[in-house]
């Protein structure tokens, strides 16, 4: 009774077939439809090409990120800034080890656009279509970003 019908129970042959059944949560990256058929050959993701593919360095992303937490650290209670940083970290990790989607990346770059111009909203909307659209890859990070822009946006104008 422990095999579905029609299932050998020989245990060597039963995590080939369920290695072979899509769909995973994590599976290899996607190829094919992810883009637009006329940029299929400029985007195409490959772990080799690491974060060049959407051209924009972590760091691009990361750098305002961090200077938002420091600038929230004087107001903002220890405990909840050290859990965005190690979320920062957590975000930074994934991406240099290509971990990231380009959709993922980019939206990332336009939402820390967002929040240096102080578009709080705009930066609020890329964080939920992000959560919607790809939770299973910012799940573990991108809850420090949505605090992190909840804080900034507090902080006395500095106009």
């Amino acid at each position: 009774y422990l095999f579905p019908a029609g299932a050998p129970p020989d245990p060597g042959s039963a995590p080939a077939a369920s290695a072979a059944s899509p769909p995973r949560a994590l599976g290899p990256p996607p190829l094919g439809p992810v883009s637009p058929a006329p940029r299929a050959e400029s985007g195409r993701p490959s772990a080799a090409a690491g974060p060049e593919e959407c051209s924009v360095p972590a760091d691009t992303v990361l750098a305002p990120l961090r200077e938002a937490l420091a600038a929230c650290r004087p107001t903002v209670q220890k405990q909840v800034c050290d859990d965005i940083g190690r979320r920062l970290t957590v975000l930074e990790d994934a991406w240099v080890q290509g971990k990231l989607s380009a959709p993922v990346r980019k939206r990332m770059s336009l939402l820390v656009q967002e929040l240096q111009q102080q578009h709080w909203d705009t930066a609020d909307e890329i964080h939920r279509s992000l959560m919607v659209d790809h939770v299973n890859e910012v799940s573990q990070w991108l809850v420090g970003v949505k605090r992190l822009i909840a804080e900034t946006r507090s902080l006395p104008a500095a106009e």
